[in-house]
C-alpha cells in the first residue's frame, strides 16, 4: 500500500464549527511541523494560525512563542505567499487559503498624518470669497446710484471730508501759481544777472560812460542777488505746501477711501441681512441668516474702526495744516514785502528766521573731493 502523503494528513486536521483546531490534534500537528521547518525557524518561534475553510479570512504564519490561554504574545505576520510559506509547502505542509484573499498584516500603532492642504483649493476659495464680496459691493453701488438702495451716512464726518477735498483743490491751485511765479522769477533773475555782466563789460570798454554803465551794472547785480534770496524763500514755501498737499492730505484721503470702501461693504451685507430677515424662516434659511449675521457683524466692526481712524486723522491734519500754513504764509509775505521795498537786510533776516540756506550757483552737484 502506498504511503499516505503529508498533504492528506494536513487536509484531515479536524476543526470545530468556529474554525478553531481541536486540542487533541493541535500539539501533534505542531510536533510534526517542527521537524519539517528549515534551520533557523523553530517551533517555539512559529505557529500556524488555522481558520475555517469556509471563512473569508486567510491562514497566516505568526512568528513568536506559542500563546497560552492566559497571554497574547506579540507576533509578526508572514504572508503565505512569502518564501517561508513556499519552504513550508516544500516540506509537505499545504496551506489552504481562499482564492483572492490577502495576507492580514499586524503592525504597531498607525499614525495618520494631517491632510495636506491643497494650495490650489485655498486660492480657489479666496477667489470665490473675493468674487462674492465684489458682487455684493457692486450691487450696492449700482443700487445707490439708481436711488433704490439705502446708504449709511455720518453727516458730520462727510462734511469734514468734503471740506478737506475742496481745500486740497484750492491748495493745489496756489501751489501751481507759486511754481509759475518761481519759474518767472528765475528767468528774471537770470536776465538781470546777464544784463549786469553786459553793463560791467561796457563800463570797462567805454571810458566816457564808465560811471553810468557801472551804476547800472551794480544795480542789476544787486537785484539779481535779492531775487535769488526771494527765489529761495518762494521755493521753500512751494516745498512745504507740496508736502502738505501731496503727502499729508493725500495720506488722509487714502484713509478716507478705505473708509468709504468699508462703508460700502457694511451697507452691502446689511442689505443682504435685511432681505433674508424679510423672507421665510425655515430649516434652510436659518443657517443662511446666521451666517449673514456673522458677516454683517464683521463688516460693521471694520466700518466703525475705519470711521474712528478717519476722525482722528482729520483732527491731526487740521492742527498740522494750521501750523504749517501759518509759518509759510508769514515767510512768503515778509520775503515779498522786503524784496519789493528794496530792504535787503530785512529779506536776509527773513530767511535766517526760517533757517533757509540759499544754494550758490553750481552748488547742486558735489565736487569730486566731496564724493570721495
Amino acid at each position: 500500500m502506498a504511503q499516505e502523503s503529508p498533504k492528506n494528513s494536513a487536509a484531515e486536521i479536524p476543526v470545530t464549527s468556529n474554525g478553531q483546531l481541536e486540542d487533541s490534534h493541535e500539539h501533534s500537528f505542531n510536533r510534526d511541523l517542527k521537524y519539517s521547518l528549515p534551520v533557523g525557524l523553530g517551533l517555539s518561534e512559529t505557529k500556524i494560525t488555522p481558520h475555517g475553510f469556509d471563512s473569508a479570512k486567510e491562514g497566516v504564519v505568526e512568528a513568536g512563542p506559542f500563546p497560552s490561554s492566559s497571554a497574547s504574545p506579540k507576533s509578526s505576520v508572514i504572508s503565505p505567499s512569502s518564501a517561508a510559506a513556499s519552504r513550508l509547502a516544500g516540506q509537505g505542509c499545504d496551506l489552504i487559503i481562499p482564492t483572492g484573499s490577502r495576507a492580514q498584516q499586524k503592525s504597531g500603532p498607525v499614525v495618520l498624518a494631517d491632510e495636506v492642504k491643497n494650495p490650489a483649493m485655498e486660492k480657489l476659495e479666496l477667489v470665490r470669497k473675493w468674487s462674492l464680496n465684489t458682487y455684493k459691493c457692486t450691487r450696492q453701488i449700482i443700487s445707490e446710484k439708481l436711488g433704490r438702495g439705502s446708504r449709511t451716512v455720518d453727516l458730520e464726518l462727510e462734511a469734514q471730508i468734503d471740506i478737506l477735498r475742496d481745500n486740497k483743490k484750492k491748495y493745489e491751485h496756489i501751489l501751481r501759481l507759486a511754481q509759475t511765479l518761481s519759474t518767472q522769477l528765475f528767468q528774471m533773475v537770470h536776465t538781470q544777472r546777464q544784463l549786469g555782466d553786459a553793463f560791467a563789460d561796457l563800463s570797462l570798454k567805454s571810458l566816457e560812460l564808465h560811471e553810468e554803465f557801472g551804476y547800472n551794472a551794480d544795480t542789476q547785480k544787486l537785484l539779481a542777488k535779492n531775487g535769488e534770496t526771494l527765489l529761495g524763500a518762494i521755493n521753500f514755501f512751494i516745498a512745504s505746501v507740496n508736502t502738505l498737499v501731496n503727502k499729508t492730505i493725500e495720506d488722509t484721503l487714502l484713509t478716507v477711501k478705505q473708509y468709504e470702501s468699508a462703508r460700502i461693504e457694511y451697507d452691502a451685507y446689511r442689505t443682504d441681512l435685511e432681505e433674508l430677515n424679510l423672507g421665510p424662516r425655515d430649516a434652510n434659511t436659518l443657517p443662511k441668516i446666521e451666517q449673514s449675521q456673522q458677516l454683517f457683524q464683521v463688516h460693521k466692526e471694520k466700518y466703525d474702526k475705519m470711521r474712528n481712524d478717519v476722525s482722528i486723522k482729520l483732527k491731526f491734519l487740521e492742527e498740522n495744516k494750521v501750523k504749517v500754513l501759518h509759518n509759510q504764509l508769514v515767510l512768503f509775505h515778509n520775503a515779498i514785502a522786503a524784496y519789493f521795498a528794496g530792504n535787503q537786510k530785512q529779506l536776509e533776516q527773513t530767511l535766517k528766521q526760517f533757517h533757509i540756506k540759499l544754494k550758490t550757483p553750481g552748488a547742486d552737484a558735489p565736487s569730486w573731493l566731496e564724493e570721495q
